[in-house]
């Protein structure tokens, strides 16, 4: 690609996306996508652009390209996000989130969203958000939606369980006992031995291992943070998405919660680089670089 083509000759962002949901698709479907798919193609080293994007969307392209290079039988790959103020609060001491990021972030996350197989979020952020884990704000289809309730505390009548708008599944550890509460089709609930370890806390290898076995390997964990920190602390997720917005809560909810180092050598500096989107500052963190 020449950086110097007019921008007249450079595909726009929509024609972008629907090449993008085009390789999803296939990939959902099992199958490969051909060699070229609209404004794509594919390249010895995944997928790449038709002809030079103009710098924002080539900055978009490159959050959402490790998703469409995962084929069909890839292993399973997790993706997790935050959307944090300064002082690294994703919600204020009594929970309120809506909204720490902006627009531009939000339209991010549906993104994520249509691209994954399923979006994944923990049973406290279910409960204090109520979240309907759709992609209403962009094109694309909705995701297989996954409440992650080891101890099944959560309400039947929270949207995501009681809408009918998506696949849902609501997964417990086989030792807790559901609500016995008749739910919409396409919602179910899932029993997942081992899913809460000796702890009581969320195991990850054991939540990866049952939404696999269902072919669901590309997963978007949108939170909250006791989740995405768990996950993460396990070496579960191959990508982390930190959204900095320009706010400072306060004495708010933490982010990121993980065990101490004692030496700055041993903490995690995992490659890195920024995408700005509006107000807000996106770090895309490669935990496998």
């Amino acid at each position: 690609m020449n950086a110097d083509e007019p921008t007249t000759n450079r595909p726009a962002w929509a024609e972008i996306w629907a090449a993008a949901l085009e390789i999803a698709r296939c990939r959902r479907a099992g199958r490969a996508a051909p060699p070229s798919v609209g404004a794509l193609r594919r390249t010895e080293a995944g997928w790449a652009a038709q002809a030079a994007l103009a710098p924002g969307d080539a900055a978009l392209f490159a959050l959402y390209k490790p998703l469409l290079d995962r084929g069909a039988d890839a292993a399973p790959w997790l993706v997790g996000q935050l959307g944090q103020s300064l002082d690294g609060c994703i919600a204020t001491a009594c929970g309120d989130s809506h909204f720490v990021t902006g627009e531009e972030n939000l339209l991010h996350l549906h993104r994520l969203r249509a691209l994954c197989d399923a979006v994944l979020v923990g049973a406290g952020t279910a409960a204090a958000d109520d979240p309907q884990l759709t992609t209403r704000r962009v094109d694309g289809p909705h995701p297989v939606r996954v409440l992650i309730d080891p101890a099944a505390r959560l309400s039947p009548r929270l949207r995501a369980l009681s809408d009918g708008q998506a696949p849902t599944l609501w997964l417990h550890d086989a030792s807790a006992a559901g609500p016995g509460t008749p739910l919409p089709p396409g919602t179910a609930m899932l029993a997942v031995p081992g899913l809460a370890g000796a702890d009581g806390r969320l195991h990850g290898a054991a939540l990866v291992a049952a939404l696999a076995a269902r072919g669901l390997k590309l997963l978007f964990v949108e939170g909250g943070g006791v989740t995405v920190s768990r996950l993460l602390a396990q070496g579960c997720l191959d990508r982390l998405h930190v959204a900095v917005a320009p706010v400072i809560i306060g004495a708010g909810r933490r982010g990121l919660a993980l065990p101490s180092f004692e030496r700055m050598r041993d903490c995690l500096r995992p490659k890195a680089r920024t995408v700005p989107m509006g107000d807000d500052l996106l770090w895309d963190l490669d935990l496998r670089g």
